[in-house]
Formats: structure tokens, C-alpha cells, sequence
């Protein structure tokens, strides 16, 4: 009994030690994504009918996978780590962020369904070709 408890024991710390490596491997991965912000402020109309009408098909697709969607309001603080080349102006703005939270590529106001996609594609291709992406 005391030989099976020990097994057991050392099987427990194992799988631990295992979990730990896997939780480390996978916040470097996530280091390494991009991310788009979109910057938004209350009363911006055209930001509540994004996030209600693309956001949650945003979320969902390829691009939302190789940069998740983060937020921030026009007026307060940007979220930590971020880097922009200038403060936006205009809401909606959205930044491309590369992994270092550093700003990538800016796309001000949105120019409809049917251009955004687009757009953000050509954004994150551009990040993904950068020398340093």
C-alpha cells in the first residue's frame, strides 16, 4: 500500500510539473499574437453596431484567431503594454498590435462590413511578412 501511495505520489507530481510546463509554453505562445484594438467611446454609435453586429462574427473567424479583439475607451488608459504611434482621435479606430504591444498598423473609422474584412486581412498579412513579424 505504502509502495502504491508513492507511485501515485510521484505520478501526481509529475503530471504537476507537466501542467506547469504546458500553462508556461502556452503564455509564450500567447506572447507571440497579434492583437487588434479597437478603440471606442460611449455614445459612438457606430462602435455599439460593430460590437453587436461584427464583434461576436470577429471573434469566430480566422482573424480573430490570429488577433484577438481587446478594447479600450477613447479617454481613458490604454491597456497595459501598448504602444502607439499616436493617441486616435476618431472612434471607431482600430490598431494592430504585434506582440510586444507596440502599434503595427491603424485602421481609422469603419468603412462597413464589406471593407473591413479586407482591410484587417491586408493589416495582419502586412504584420505577419514585417521582418521583424
Amino acid at each position: 500500500m505504502v509502495r502504491t501511495l508513492s507511485i501515485r505520489l510521484r505520478s501526481a507530481a509529475a503530471a504537476v510539473a507537466l501542467a506547469g510546463v504546458a500553462l508556461v509554453s502556452a503564455g509564450a505562445a500567447s506572447a507571440q499574437e497579434l492583437r487588434l484594438l479597437m478603440i471606442e467611446q460611449v455614445g459612438c454609435y457606430i462602435c455599439a453596431a460593430f460590437n453587436r453586429d461584427i464583434a461576436p462574427a470577429y471573434e469566430a473567424s480566422p482573424e480573430g484567431q490570429a488577433a484577438p479583439l481587446i478594447h479600450a475607451d477613447l479617454r481613458g488608459p490604454l491597456p497595459e503594454g501598448v504602444t502607439l504611434a499616436s493617441r486616435p482621435f476618431v472612434t471607431p479606430t482600430f490598431i494592430l498590435l504585434g506582440p510586444d504591444g507596440a502599434e503595427v498598423d491603424r485602421l481609422i473609422g469603419f468603412p462597413g462590413e464589406d471593407f473591413f474584412w479586407p482591410y484587417v486581412n491586408e493589416m495582419i498579412d502586412r504584420a505577419r511578412t514585417r521582418p521583424n513579424g
